[in-house]
């Protein structure tokens, strides 16, 4: 996801409880907390999709730019606070497994931001080096 949104120093969050943000069913500390944590790598390009789609709603900026690809990383990231992501969808995926080393993954976002609702979609490109996932850039629709 690409929304880096208005200048809002980021705020101090308490730890983020209960089920995980990218709908898996599991809960977050075991999920996608383990990789934003350093615990773990996301095995594939799907898994660094939802970690990172789970890293907008918990507010990650660090997450984020930790595995954002060298050659397309912004020098900073501000999240907006108000930015509330509601849902992720998987669209599709293509590659991207453990043994890949390029992926793609078509997703479907929900938000709400200042009362009106959302949806960003994309098919995000990612790259595999030194057997670590990176989200390089995105495709828009249209």
């Amino acid at each position: 996801m690409t929304h880096a949104a208005a200048a809002h120093p980021e705020p101090s969050r308490a730890p983020y409880e209960g089920n995980c943000p990218c709908l898996s069913g599991e809960q977050y500390g075991d999920c996608c907390g383990r990789f934003h944590r350093g615990d773990a790598e996301a095995p594939t390009a799907e898994q660094l999709m939802r970690s990172r789609y789970s890293a907008f709603v918990v507010l990650d900026a660090d997450y984020l730019l930790r595995t954002w690809h060298r050659d397309t990383r912004p020098s900073e990231l501000e999240l907006d606070p108000a930015m509330q992501w509601r849902r992720l969808d998987i669209v599709s995926t293509s590659r991207g497994g453990p043994l890949d080393t390029e992926g793609t993954v078509e997703f479907a976002a929900h938000f709400r931001h200042d009362g009106e609702r959302g949806v960003q979609q994309e098919t995000s490109r990612f790259l595999r080096e030194d057997r670590r996932w990176y989200y390089l850039d995105a495709v828009l629709p249209g």
